[in-house]
C-alpha cells in the first residue's frame, strides 16, 4: 500500500495539517511528513516533488497559507495526484488569496483542493484514491461513511427526544 505524503509551507501549518495526518492514521495509512517551502527552500520542494513516487508515496496533501504556491508547484513536477489544503494564516486575506491560489490552477496542472483549513477532508480524499485500487482502504472508507450516516440518524433521534 502507498504511503501519503504530507506537506507544508511551515510550521505554523501544522495545527491545521494534523487533522490529515490523524484521519490517516485512524485509517492505518502511513504518511511522511515535512516542512516544504516553496518559496524559501524552492530547491527541497523540487526535489521533493520530483522524487516522491520512487519513494512510494502514492498521494501528496501540501498545505499552505499566503500566496499558497506550494501545492501548484508540487503538481507542475510530481506525476502524482495533489491535494491542495488553503490554509488561514497571519499574512492571509481572510484565507481567500490561499483558496484561489490554490483552486485557480492552469490547463495540466490540477490540483483537487478542499475547504479552507480542511485538513481532514484532504486526508480522507487521499484515502479514497489509495482506496480505488485497495480493497481493505476501501472497506476502511464504507465503514467511515457508515459511521458518519449513523451519528446523523442517533443525532436527529436525540433531538426529537430532547424536544
Amino acid at each position: 500500500m502507498g504511503k501519503v505524503g504530507i506537506i507544508m509551507g511551515s510550521n505554523s501549518d501544522l495545527p491545521i495539517m494534523q487533522q490529515a495526518i490523524d484521519i490517516l492514521q485512524s485509517f492505518n495509512i502511513k504518511t511522511e511528513v515535512d516542512i516544504v517551502s516553496a518559496h524559501r527552500t524552492p530547491e527541497k520542494l523540487f526535489d521533493y516533488a520530483k522524487n516522491a513516487h520512487a519513494r512510494g508515496i502514492s498521494v501528496i496533501i501540501a498545505g499552505a497559507g499566503g500566496a499558497a504556491h506550494l501545492p501548484g508547484m508540487v503538481a507542475s513536477i510530481s506525476p502524482l495526484p495533489i491535494i491542495g489544503v488553503p490554509i488561514k494564516s497571519s499574512n492571509s486575506i481572510d484565507g481567500w488569496d490561499s483558496i484561489l491560489s490554490i483552486l485557480q490552477m492552469p490547463n495540466g496542472v490540477p490540483v483537487a483542493t478542499v475547504a479552507l483549513n480542511g485538513a481532514k477532508n484532504a486526508g480522507i480524499l487521499a484515502a479514497q484514491i489509495i482506496g480505488s485500487s485497495n480493497e481493505n482502504i476501501q472497506n476502511t472508507i464504507i465503514d467511515f461513511k457508515e459511521n458518519l450516516k449513523n451519528t446523523v440518524i442517533e443525532a436527529g433521534i436525540k433531538l426529537k427526544k430532547d424536544l
